[in-house]
């Protein structure tokens, strides 16, 4: 369906296209000249909603929220990470 461009320059895209490439506020829309047309890639924003639980099957502790803490888990996780790489175990 046309639509008119508007005295700014704006053009309306259609619900059904914006529902159908998950265009929602906020989304950053990169233009460019292809061949004589306009070509539009959407990237959407940046998300706050929480991933909490996203990976909680591969978690196996928690954590006080201190960066000390933070700092000593990663530490420990490059280390065993380190010996799995190099075939020898923790503490050989």
């Amino acid at each position: 369906m046309p639509s008119k461009v508007g005295t700014k320059g704006q053009v309306v895209i259609e619900k059904e296209i914006r529902d159908k490439l998950g265009v929602q506020p906020g989304s950053l829309a990169i233009q460019r000249i292809a061949e004589g047309h306009v070509e539009l890639y959407f990237v959407p924003p940046a998300h706050k909603r929480s991933l909490r639980g996203a990976l909680a099957k591969y978690v196996k502790r928690s954590l006080p929220a201190t960066p000390e803490a933070w700092n000593k888990a990663r530490e420990a996780a490059w280390e065993e990470r380190i010996h799995e790489k190099s075939g020898q175990r923790k503490g050989s």
